[in-house]
């Protein structure tokens, strides 16, 4: 599978399970602690809008503070779905992916942050479906792409302490499983008693 395709495969299981988030759900705990619900998907939502002006080789000051706050108002399936919509485009853009974009850490190809935007909607999309009581299944595909790209790269993650320490998992455990515990989280995770999906 393609790196564009993955992406795409990725923000689709992303606003589907937005979309099955129940009105009760919104304050419940995610694995992403101190996120509840919509915290979380604020979040994605962020980097969403982020990503047509990087993509289109703005930088951060440039971009400023216009996606600060909430960003998910009354609709929160219909603002994720419409941002989602955006940054598909942008990235799906001729040339898109051969382009530079000037992130917070210094200038990285757009492949590069594209694989990054993939990995953060697939983890998210399992943290969301987690918090919610929806399929954690996410796209096979998508999710090899996604783990043979972050293979290379869990140790600079931790590093930076961008993500928590790897979570145990047998050696028969799926390729998604030993993704989700490379990002610090554990698999088998669920809502804490008394707050059930």
């Amino acid at each position: 599978m393609d790196l564009v395709t993955a992406y795409r495969r990725s923000l689709a299981g992303f606003v589907e399970r937005v979309a099955r988030v129940r009105p009760d759900q919104w304050s419940e705990p995610t694995p992403c602690v101190d996120w509840d619900v919509r915290t979380l998907v604020n979040h994605l939502v962020n980097e969403d809008l982020w990503t047509p002006p990087l993509v289109e080789g703005q930088t951060i000051a440039q971009v400023g503070d216009r996606f600060d706050g909430d960003l998910l108002g009354a609709d929160p399936a219909a603002s994720a779905a419409q941002a989602a919509r955006q940054a598909e485009d942008a990235v799906t853009a001729p040339g898109a992916l051969a382009r530079t974009v000037h992130l917070s850490f210094g200038d990285a190809p757009a492949r590069e942050y594209v694989y990054q935007l993939l990995a953060d909607h697939l983890v998210h999309s399992w943290d969301l479906a987690a918090a919610t009581g929806s399929d954690p299944r996410l796209d096979d595909g998508a999710v090899g792409v996604c783990a043979d790209w972050f293979a290379d790269r869990v140790d600079i993650y931790r590093g930076a302490g961008v993500i928590a320490d790897r979570v145990p998992v047998p050696e028969t455990a799926s390729t998604q499983d030993r993704l989700i515990a490379a990002f610090g989280r554990d698999p088998a995770w669920r809502p804490p008693a008394g707050q059930a999906p």
